[in-house]
């Protein structure tokens, strides 16, 4: 299978989390999946993609058999068939789908945003699909996730989905519940607390100079 653009990964994404949080609403129409994958919560990047652009993001996956649309309504709904077409138990699909939607994320917090879709034991049963997914055979069609390099600061890795092609990750990012996470505008605020500081000790030395040469003291003491 190709790569998959941005908004082919988000709608695809958003088919597979509707399912299972809003099944009444399920398959989805068309205005439904724009709302779906311009949400501004539980998403990472946030879109602002047009009716038209998801139109052809849906298309693409019909013509990659990773969606179809339902027949039997006046308007037309779409679902995923995300599982059937990769060969993928269900709690692959709630991983894959939550790290489309949100970006890479450690263990822990897949487990915890994967709640609704597919409900883990533990983080160890989550590590073990993100490990099967790794080690996915070329047969079929190579690994779908990669666990990342542990960024500077943080204490757990991230992992994330292939779907897309290679992960950019930056080196220098660091989560920001690290806790040697410093927000660059709390870094700004030390320096100029810093800055601070130093011009009032400097005040305070010529303060005590002047004071010591009035009273005719040496600093060492009379």
């Amino acid at each position: 299978m190709r790569e998959l653009s941005l908004l082919e990964a988000r709608v695809l994404g958003v088919l597979v989390e509707k399912a299972h949080t809003v099944p009444d609403s399920y398959p989805l129409s068309l205005n439904s999946l724009v709302s779906g994958c311009n949400q501004k919560t539980a998403r990472d990047p946030v879109l602002n993609a047009t009716e038209s652009e998801v139109q052809v993001a849906v298309d693409a996956l019909k013509s990659l058999s990773l969606a179809f649309e339902s027949s039997g309504s006046r308007v037309s709904r779409y679902e995923h068939n995300f599982g059937r077409a990769m060969g993928l138990p269900s709690q692959s699909v709630a991983l894959l789908a939550v790290l489309m939607l949100r970006g890479p994320q450690t263990s822990a917090e897949l487990r915890a945003n994967c709640d609704r879709l597919h409900r883990f034991a533990d983080v160890s049963s989550v590590e073990g699909f993100l490990t099967e997914l790794v080690e996915r055979s070329a047969e079929k069609g190579g690994p779908l996730v990669v666990k990342l390099p542990r960024a500077p600061g943080a204490r757990e890795a991230r992992w994330g989905h292939l779907l897309c092609g290679a992960v950019e990750v930056s080196a220098s990012a660091v989560s920001a519940d690290s806790e040697d996470f410093v927000a660059a505008s709390e870094l700004a605020s030390l320096k100029s607390r810093q800055a601070a500081m130093e011009s009032e000790i400097g005040e305070l030395r010529e303060l005590v100079e002047r004071l010591y040469a009035e009273l005719g003291v040496s600093k060492g003491g009379a």
